[in-house]
């Protein structure tokens, strides 16, 4: 239901070609280099006037672009909303920064390998926040029980990310657990079942399932403890030169998702029902407990420091070879968005300002 991470690796952006086996690389040797074609991001999503092209993942920080398109909430500004299914996570990830589409809901740590591998993309707004859980087998529960322990995640997300900040915060180097990435989320709950890994990070509504269903299961973090409450998960993403080009589309496209927040926030039973089924395969209750954990937010102004002071870790990890500018990070159509809808974003109950 949640399952942003579907036959996921880390892109190596050389082509849109991928090998998933070929690019995953044990845990102990989290120093892959992103090699890049210099012809891979000179490509363009070539939106078209009143249309935009999206990918997206499955996870709650979605619920938003999910709820635009369903209702096609940005119709009365002139603009279409169009999905383009990405085969995987990792495809997603590639198509806009090669240019096949022109915007995308994705974690942040995927957006700034993009970033740092010389893609013209931007954040734009936000995506979702929380959801991520960290959890371990019965009697695991403290810091020095989980050396030698074999954690399963996801390459190059922040769920992997939170596991390394959380570990190293007690003092337990990421080298002193062995790693295994997932394929999907359905992978990383039964293997959990099932006893194959001692823990997992999830999103919700996962978490709350594996602490319900295996009895005596430990919750390590929900990240809120490590980062503070409405912490980043995903951001919405968009190629550069949308931006500079036509910046009538993306600010439909936000002022869609904005429109989606209010309406979620207002009333979750009726929003649930226009998305669970068709964009979430999962039952209503889920459905709600997702949400609560794993709200969707488009003003995520106040985060801009959080996403960058993370680019240490993923340094640190091997994944990016420098920290990004500032700019990587650009809302200034959101905060148009917000000055001419002034009435709409007063009614938003989770928001920067």
């Amino acid at each position: 239901m949640c399952d942003r991470h579907d036959h996921w690796t880390k892109p190596d952006f050389k082509s849109l070609d991928l090998s998933r086996r070929s690019l995953l690389k044990a845990a102990t040797a989290a120093t892959i280099t992103m090699a890049v074609s210099p012809t891979l991001f000179g490509g363009t999503a070539h939106a078209a006037a009143g249309t935009v092209k999206s990918t997206h993942g499955n996870g709650f920080c979605n619920l938003n672009l999910f709820l635009a398109h369903a209702e096609q909430l940005a119709r009365e500004d002139g603009l279409e909303i169009e999905f383009v299914i990405a085969p995987s996570f990792s495809d997603q990830v590639t198509m806009i920064g090669s240019g096949m589409v022109d915007v995308g809901v994705m974690p942040y740590t995927s957006f700034l390998a993009l970033y740092d591998a010389g893609a013209p993309v931007k954040v734009v707004a936000g995506g979702g926040v929380q959801g991520c859980m960290l959890v371990a087998q019965p009697g695991l529960d403290t810091p020095e029980k989980l050396k030698g322990k074999t954690l399963g995640t996801f390459q190059l997300d922040t769920l992997e990310v939170m596991p390394y900040d959380w570990l190293k915060a007690k003092g337990i180097p990421f080298s002193d657990i062995t790693v295994r990435y997932l394929g999907s989320m359905a992978e990383a709950v039964e293997g959990f079942m099932a006893g194959a890994i001692d823990m997992v990070c999830v999103i919700e509504p996962y978490g709350t399932a594996l602490l319900n269903d295996k009895a005596g299961s430990v919750l390590l973090s929900n990240g809120i403890d490590l980062y503070g409450k409405n912490y980043t998960d995903c951001i919405l993403a968009s190629r550069a030169e949308l931006m500079k080009e036509n910046p009538a589309i993306l600010k439909g496209l936000i002022k869609a998702m904005m429109k989606a927040q209010a309406m979620a926030e207002a009333d979750i039973e009726a929003t649930l029902g226009k998305v669970v089924g068709t964009y979430y395969k999962t039952s209503l209750e889920n459905a709600r407990i997702a949400q609560r954990a794993q709200p969707s937010v488009i003003d995520m102004r106040d985060q801009k420091a959080f996403i960058l002071e993370r680019t240490d870790s993923l340094i640190e990890m091997g994944y990016i070879k420098k920290k990004p500018t500032e700019d990587a990070i650009d809302w200034s159509l959101l905060e148009q968005v917000i000055a001419e809808n002034a009435d709409l974003y007063a009614s938003l109950k989770i928001k920067a300002a």
